[in-house]
């Protein structure tokens, strides 16, 4: 491991380009700035489809979720923002008529025994009208529901994260972070190149070396301090085309071939055939109680590497 360090006075990446994804597996928002939360975003991953016994649906068992767009209103993104009664989320597809989720939250239904991975809980149950939505758009029984962060709270395991560590319907971690140059190295070995958008980051950054975001134990963005927890390993979703919902074989095959566990972590024998691209992150909890204004996130944003490992070998995963 390396030693901790103060900020060093050269940043050595920015950030590019900042993506929510209000509902889980559907299409993220591109924004120029977001507010952060204890959970993440705000707005990330507040919404999940779900399956009539509780279990999220996500691409991975129904892929057209990718052609389900997503709008907010643009000062959802303002830092103390409230909505009002007549905030919405709207959601379009295909074929569909947009549907408007009311923001702001009313006196819904609870939706007892949702389960997403090793959690389970109650969730505010969206109603009738969007079930019927999803279900139309599926073909098959849906309902929508939103995270309870009044009565419910899902933690990040906290044998890769310091701290108290809590998150919404991510798979896992506040935050995803890729870089610009990594996307690059794979595009360059891939005969289809592939936009960001198959590896669903929040944070994408530019200016450094391909993968180096592997090595990032703890960073900075602008004034906020994130930590580097666990490389982040892929499963079919990157396969999959966010424009047509066709699944197709790469980059998983050239994963496979440049980024298997058996290549960059030699060492790590149960996670040999794992491929991996991007790094999880939680915000520093010491940040959260912390008075003040301006928890925002912004592109262009400056990103210093506080501390680092020195291979994929020694990072988390």
């Amino acid at each position: 491991m390396g030693s901790a360090a103060s900020t060093p006075t050269t940043p050595s990446a920015k950030v590019s380009a900042i993506f929510v994804y209000p509902i889980k597996s559907c299409r993220g928002i591109s924004v120029s700035h977001a507010p952060l939360a204890p959970y993440g975003f705000r707005w990330d991953r507040q919404w999940m489809v779900v399956n009539p016994q509780g279990r999220a649906y996500t691409q991975r068992i129904e892929p057209k979720l990718a052609l389900v767009e997503v709008e907010l209103p643009p000062e959802a993104y303002l830092e103390n923002w409230e909505p009002t009664q007549d905030s919405y989320m709207v959601v379009k597809a295909p074929g569909m008529q947009p549907l408007k989720i009311c923001l702001r939250k009313q006196q819904n239904e609870v939706a007892d025994g949702i389960s997403l991975w090793e959690w389970s809980g109650s969730a505010w149950d969206e109603g009738a009208e969007a079930s019927q939505w999803f279900s139309d758009f599926l073909r098959k029984p849906c309902r929508l529901v939103r995270f309870n962060t009044a009565s419910e709270a899902r933690p990040v395991d906290p044998d890769y994260a310091k701290g108290k560590q809590e998150t919404l319907f991510t798979d896992g971690y506040q935050f995803l972070l890729a870089s610009q140059e990594s996307l690059d190295a794979l595009n360059e070995v891939l005969k289809e190149p592939i936009p960001i958008n198959r590896f669903r980051p929040n944070i994408l950054v530019e200016g450094c070396y391909p993968f180096s975001e592997d090595l990032w134990t703890e960073i900075k963005i602008s004034r906020f301090s994130f930590f580097g927890v666990k490389l982040c390993w892929r499963c079919k979703m990157p396969t999959i085309d966010q424009e047509t919902a066709i699944v197709g074989s790469e980059p998983k095959e050239i994963l496979t071939k440049t980024r298997s566990g058996k290549l960059i972590r030699p060492d790590d024998s149960r996670n040999k055939n794992r491929v991996y691209f991007g790094q999880n992150l939680v915000w520093n909890h010491k940040e959260l109680s912390a008075k003040g204004s301006g928890k925002i996130i912004e592109v262009g944003d400056p990103v210093y590497v506080i501390q680092k490992v020195s291979s994929s070998a020694e990072a988390a995963a």
